[in-house]
């Protein structure tokens, strides 16, 4: 597997995760953009989301890894980034799927339910797993055009 560009962010609770994670990366020889937080000091996560969520959605990195508490409100927000197809891996089989079938293109994952050792496999298989195209595909597109025209319509409000 090549070295990505991938943006990393976490809240308070996936801190420590994310600095696990970060070595991880950087061992593999990707090049890792840290978006935050940079403590395990209480924050909200939701702007760093979309942090990284922009890096992705803008082409300033392939890929986004975000740890939270549960990872559920990071997948949330992060998806709220039109480009971003944020998927919660807190095992290895929704990180194969998330690739193969959805093409996420964002990861997170709960902090506080995945050990750093589970995190490494779920990080290592989901960077390479490709996205299998063919029927899925078209469904990713479908999704895309969705995204679209509700972007659409938001501006026409």
């Amino acid at each position: 597997m090549p070295g990505m560009r991938i943006a990393v962010g976490a809240d308070h609770a996936g801190f420590r995760l994310k600095e696990h994670l970060k070595q991880t990366l950087t061992s593999l020889g990707h090049d890792v953009t840290d978006a935050g937080t940079d403590s395990d000091a209480m924050v909200d996560y939701p702007a760093i989301c979309a942090q990284v969520g922009r890096a992705v959605a803008s082409g300033e990195v392939e890929r986004g890894v975000i740890v939270g508490g549960s990872g559920q409100g990071e997948q949330i927000a992060a998806n709220k980034v039109p480009g971003v197809r944020a998927a919660l891996c807190n095992d290895l089989f929704t990180a194969r799927m998330s690739r193969a079938h959805n093409d996420a293109n964002v990861l997170t994952i709960g902090g506080r339910i995945v050990a750093a050792p589970l995190a490494d496999e779920i990080v290592q298989l989901w960077l390479s797993t490709a996205f299998e195209g063919g029927r899925h595909a078209e469904r990713v597109q479908q999704i895309a055009r969705i995204e679209r025209s509700m972007v659409t319509e938001r501006q026409g409000s």
